[in-house]
C-alpha cells in the first residue's frame, strides 16, 4: 500500500535518485540500534533502548550529542563508536540481508533513465560492505558516506555533494530513505523524498515525504503511480 502527494513537485524532469542504505536497502536498523546500546551501556550510559531506536539514522556525529550529550569529536565518542563497531560486526554483520527485491527496483530506475548514487551516513568501510549485501553495487554511478561530509544526517551536506556528483538541482532529485532524518536532510537540501516503513518508523514520524511505500518491493510494484514515474521519467 502507498500514500503518495505529488502536489509539491517541482515541474521539471526526476532524473536521479538518492538512496539511504540503512533501513532502505538493508534491515540493518535494529542491528546499529543493538549495539549502540550495548557499547552505550558498556561505557556506563543509561540510555533506553527506545530513545536510541528513535535515533537511527543519524550519523554519529549528531546521535552521540543526541543520546548522551556526549561531543561527537572527544575521546569518548570514539571509544564508544569503535565498541559500537565491534558489536555491530561480532553479532550482526554476518546475519544482515537486504530487503526484497532491492536489485530489480535499482534496475528498473535505472531502466527508467534515472541517475543513482547513495547517501547514507555510514562509515565508509561499512557502506562498501552494505552495498555489496543489498547487491546495490554495480547500479550507483557514485557513493556519498560519513567520511565524505563534516555534518551527517539530518544535516544536508550528504545531499548537497550527492547533488555535486549528479550534477543535478534539487527539483531534478528525488531521494529515498525511511527515517525523519533523511526527510529533513533531503528537505534542507531542497529535495523530494520518498520513505518506506521497512525501517520502522510509523507514518506520522515521515511527515514531509511525497510518498510512503512499505518497502523496495512495494514500490516496484507500485512503480507506474510513483512519483518516479511523473515529469517525464518514462517507465
Amino acid at each position: 500500500m502507498t500514500e503518495q502527494n505529488f502536489s509539491g513537485l517541482h515541474s521539471s524532469s526526476i532524473k536521479g535518485v538518492v538512496l539511504d542504505v540503512d533501513g532502505t536497502l538493508i534491515d540493518s536498523n535494529h542491528a546499529h540500534a543493538d549495539s549502540w546500546y550495548r557499547a552505550l551501556r558498556g561505557k556506563g550510559y543509561q540510555v533506553s533502548f527506545d530513545k536510541i531506536r528513535g535515533l537511527i539514522g543519524m550519523g554519529k556525529d549528531n546521535f552521540l550529542p543526541a543520546a548522551a550529550a556526549i561531543e561527537s569529536d572527544g575521546s569518548i565518542a570514539k571509544e564508544l563508536s569503535k565498541l559500537k563497531g565491534e558489536f555491530f560486526k561480532s553479532e550482526y554483520l554476518a546475519t544482515l540481508k537486504a530487503f526484497p527485491q532491492v536489485p530489480e527496483l535499482l534496475e528498473r530506475m535505472r531502466a527508467s533513465g534515472l541517475r543513482l548514487v547513495v547517501g547514507s551516513s555510514s562509515e565508509p568501510d561499512e557502506l562498501k560492505t552494505f552495498l555489496e549485501i543489498a547487491g546495490a553495487t554495480d547500479y550507483l554511478e557514485a557513493q556519498v558516506s560519513s567520511g565524505d561530509v563534516e555534518n551527517s544526517k539530518p544535516n544536508p551536506d550528504i545531499l548537497h555533494v550527492a547533488l555535486e556528483k549528479l550534477q543535478l538541482a534539487p527539483n531534478e532529485v528525488i531521494m529515498i530513505g525511511d527515517t525523519p532524518y533523511d526527510i529533513e536532510a533531503a528537505s534542507k537540501a531542497g529535495v523530494q523524498t520518498i520513505a518506506f516503513r521497512c525501517g520502522g518508523w510509523k507514518d506520522e514520524d515521515l511527515e514531509g515525504a511525497i510518498a510512503i511505500f512499505n518497502s523496495p518491493a512495494d514500490l516496484l510494484a507500485n512503480y507506474q503511480d510513483s512519483p518516479l514515474n511523473v515529469q517525464g521519467v518514462q517507465g
